[in-house]
């Protein structure tokens, strides 16, 4: 046991070595490197107000992760070092796994902590490699969020490579508004630790495209937003119906007679349901009313600008997932006018385009298909460049100035794991009790005066 701790220790004391030498290279690098790293850090601390901790969490991100022409720059280190021992190699070439996380700190070990991704619900065993983290840590309480970086020094125990951000400890609905924000700033972060999960949600978006396509026939439609709503819903319903026979469960029967049928117990039905894809607030209504009815999806509302919209277009891809436009037919209006800039307003709808993250790479690709001679007209009168070639210049441009990625990052339909949906769940739950317990004490206090 004894020659064992000392081998971690050992392990652990290199690791933070090769981390400082690593990180000195990046900093004191000039050039493609310098270059790379501050471009990165422009596009990463662009997105938000930033302070130095967070600053710091980007640097420790691109040692692994930046791209300086087609390499790591954890790449580059190794090639600069050709004396670096077989040991380095090894450690170095296993922090090609590091990944950003949001953790729960769940114990607190004598030599170090667990924590537990709350994204994936893996667990792991940390061991401080640095004097500032091991008395930062020892501060936290059990419970409490963190948002930083594992980096792999083991097969068994990983170190913490960044500075730690206290998310505190969080109630079930500021839990589920800080997993939201981590999906929205670390999109290419989700699920790195779990690469099943991701695929399987990646799976997810495939599989409701083609749904969307069997359904309307196409995988562009035009409709108004009250109609969409009603067709989607029956979308929705028709999926789930779908899964659950998949599933093994009779989508015709009610859930008390799948209870009496099965001879299993209410919970057995509700988990099966919900992992098939219902809803479990609405799995649970029906398990109390009395009544024979048929379990149905809920029905899934479009916001309401979308809804109240006189005209949706809505795009499906198996890849980008679906995209809901009220604005389309006239942003087509105005390409097919003789004069483009006679139409109402029609400057401002380019650069809303153009500004809305909304309207990502894939809408421009069908306007420049659809439009190219038109577009590349507009384009060159909005943007003040005579030059613009639209196959040449749009790309960049919208990737470089309007911060419009190249690839589309997971969508918001994508399935997530069963323990965030619960999560969800239970916190729209509790939002809705508190709100209600809010009513009722706002009545009490006016009647009595």
């Amino acid at each position: 046991m004894i020659s064992e701790q000392a081998s971690v220790d050992a392990i652990l004391e290199q690791a933070k070595d090769l981390k400082q030498a690593l990180t000195n290279f990046v900093l004191e690098a000039d050039g493609e490197l310098a270059v790379a790293l501050e471009s990165y850090a422009a596009d990463q601390l662009t997105r938000e107000p930033y302070d130095i901790n967070q600053r710091n969490l980007v640097i420790d991100t691109f040692l692994t992760e930046g791209d300086v022409e087609n390499q790591t720059p954890l790449d580059l280190f190794l090639e600069h070092h050709p004396n670096l021992t077989p040991s380095d190699r090894t450690l170095l070439n296993r922090w090609r796994d590091s990944f950003i996380g949001l953790f729960e700190l769940t114990h607190i070990l004598p030599d170090g902590f667990e924590l537990k991704n709350w994204l994936t619900d893996k667990h792991y065993t940390v061991k401080p490699t640095h004097p500032t983290t091991i008395d930062q840590m020892r501060r936290f309480k059990v419970g409490e969020i963190l948002l930083t970086r594992l980096t792999p020094v083991t097969d068994t125990y990983w170190m913490i490579s960044s500075p730690i951000i206290s998310k505190g400890r969080l109630s079930q609905p500021k839990l589920a508004v800080a997993i939201g924000e981590f999906k929205n700033n670390y999109k290419n972060a989700l699920y790195r630790d779990a690469p099943e999960l991701l695929e399987q949600a990646w799976d997810s978006v495939a599989t409701y495209h083609q749904s969307f396509v069997d359904f309307f026939g196409r995988d562009r439609v035009t409709l108004p937003g009250y109609q969409l709503n009603q067709k989607l819903a029956q979308l929705r319903d028709k999926m789930t119906q779908e899964r659950l026979a998949a599933a093994g469960i009779d989508p015709s029967k009610s859930l008390k007679e799948m209870i009496q049928d099965s001879g299993t117990d209410e919970e057995d039905v509700k988990s099966a349901a919900v992992e098939a894809g219902a809803d479990a607030n609405a799995v649970s209504n029906m398990l109390d009313n009395s009544t024979n009815s048929p379990m149905v999806t809920p029905k899934v509302d479009l916001p309401d600008d979308i809804r109240n919209a006189e005209q949706v277009t809505v795009f499906s891809h198996p890849r980008w997932g679906q995209m809901f436009l009220p604005s389309y037919s006239k942003f087509q209006e105005m390409l097919a006018s003789e004069d483009w800039q006679t139409y109402p307003n029609a400057e401002q709808r380019v650069h809303k385009y153009l500004n809305d993250p909304q309207i990502n790479l894939f809408i421009w690709q069908q306007l420049a298909e659809e439009y190219p001679t038109q577009l590349e007209k507009v384009l060159q009168t909005v943007l003040d460049r005579p030059d613009f070639n639209l196959k040449q210049d749009l790309e960049p441009t919208l990737h470089q100035e309007f911060h419009k990625p190249l690839e589309p990052e997971l969508p918001e339909i994508a399935s997530v794991p069963l323990h965030l949906h619960n999560l969800f769940e239970s916190a729209v739950a509790e939002v809705h009790k508190s709100k209600s317990k809010g009513k009722r004490k706002k009545k009490a206090t006016k009647g009595f005066q």
